[in-house]
């Protein structure tokens, strides 16, 4: 080997302490590059959406990056979607400890999120106003992605597998049995409209109230039953990159996930959203606001993401790996080609306290606990633990799982039936 050769080699070693550095902080070497494009028609003019990729885990560390991208799908006014679109992210963060390396902070994300949108809908809740919202909420972290939603707004992954893949599940009563009976077991009520004559018409909706949704933030005239805890998934790809398509229902009610996939593939993001939005009232007409968000995970050494190959579907396409939670929520809900993406986790299940887990959160030095949603320290004399029933009283034995506060523990009650709410019915 020659001299030059060698002084190469040189060049392009790495100090074991930083390797070590690196692999104690759970850091990539590589992360990809993130191209993203928006394209929207109004015509309620109640769609929102969130658009940060300066985001940090830790404060005025560059290198601790991620991103957020959100759609926010009003009904009955705007003012829930603008609320959850200034406030989420900022619960969702402070529900994640502080100090923690990034592979725990990944592992804590899917926990924040539940009680980030409870939070958001409990502060909404207070202000009185009726107006509800459906969320798809995207966090980017390197390869990883995490996708939290609420509603009928939709998130999907398109591979260089060629297969598409869904991150969300659809929360509209009329298409998810298991919210159907949720809903009613609840206190709910579930059925069509009645018009004159006692016929029924239009969809499937929960009463009181009318809403189409099982789940979303705000709806104050319906009843709690009407959750804000979401279905969470989180991906890893492949350094092969990805592309995501975030779009309100006015898009999915006129094109299929593959569709829409297929529509655009090979463009750049930011007119891929484009002609997303072009393609739905192509084929519908402007029959409500039309939001579509495209963003694409792109490996770090290509300027844009692959063009997908042309090939017929490998049966191994149908396959996961990786699962690490108890069950699926939608078992038609397939990921990429073996080796592409790996799923981390998944949870749909609307019990708050199988979402927070039995973590302690005393603080051994003030002896105060946190409430798990809202992150207010109290005495355990003003809360009652997540897993506990009703007649609980922390005097009487040891502490079991995460704390709840007063109001938080009133709104865990509602929302599964255990104390009946009491809506508004606006006429």
């Amino acid at each position: 080997m020659s001299q030059t050769e060698v002084s190469g080699m040189k060049a392009t070693l790495v100090p074991l302490a930083t390797l070590i550095g690196r692999e104690l902080r759970s850091e990539k070497v590589e992360k990809p590059y993130l191209k993203y494009g928006q394209a929207a028609v109004a015509k309620k003019g109640e769609d929102c959406f969130l658009i940060k990729t300066d985001c940090q885990r830790t404060h005025s560390n560059p290198s601790t990056s991620f991103s957020v991208f959100a759609i926010f799908d009003g009904h009955n006014g705007i003012s829930a979607a603008i609320f959850a679109k200034e406030n989420l992210l900022a619960n969702v963060l402070s529900a994640i400890p502080q100090g923690i390396s990034r592979d725990e902070w990944l592992h804590a994300l899917p926990r924040a999120l539940v009680a980030g949108f409870v939070k958001t809908d409990i502060e909404f809740q207070q202000k009185g106003e009726t107006s509800g919202t459906t969320v798809t909420f995207v966090v980017i972290d390197g390869w990883t992605v995490t996708v939290a939603s609420v509603g009928d707004s939709r998130c999907i992954l398109d591979t260089q597998g060629g297969v598409v893949s869904l991150l969300t599940v659809d929360h509209r009563l009329e298409e998810n049995e298991e919210e159907r009976a949720r809903v009613t077991a609840s206190g709910g009520e579930v059925g069509r409209l009645n018009v004159f004559g006692g016929s029924e018409v239009g969809p499937l909706r929960c009463w009181p109230g009318g809403l189409c949704l099982s789940r979303s933030i705000g709806d104050t005239d319906v009843g709690e039953f009407i959750v804000p805890i979401p279905h969470v998934k989180q991906v890893k790809l492949s350094n092969a990159g990805g592309r995501l398509i975030i779009a309100s229902d006015g898009i999915w009610d006129a094109l299929s996930s593959d569709l829409a996939a297929k529509s655009c593939r090979g463009l750049p993001a930011e007119l891929a959203a484009k002609l997303v939005v072009k393609e739905a009232l192509r084929s519908r007409g402007l029959k409500d606001d039309t939001t579509c968000l495209v963003v694409d995970i792109i490996p770090s050494d290509h300027p844009v993401l692959p063009p997908t190959p042309m090939k017929k579907q490998n049966i191994l396409a149908s396959l996961i790996f990786g699962k690490k939670t108890r069950n699926s929520v939608n078992k038609r809900n397939k990921l990429s080609s073996v080796g592409v993406v790996e799923e981390l986790f998944e949870e749909g299940s609307a019990m708050l306290a199988e979402r927070l887990g039995k973590d302690s959160t005393l603080d051994a030095n003030s002896g105060l606990f946190r409430c798990a949603v809202c992150q207010v320290d109290q005495p355990p004399v003003e809360g009652l633990s997540v897993n506990s029933g009703p007649f609980f009283s922390p005097a009487s034995k040891p502490w079991e799982g995460l704390f709840l506060c007063a109001k938080c523990r009133n709104k865990k009650d509602a929302m599964e039936g255990k104390r009946l709410s009491t809506p508004t019915v606006v006429l």
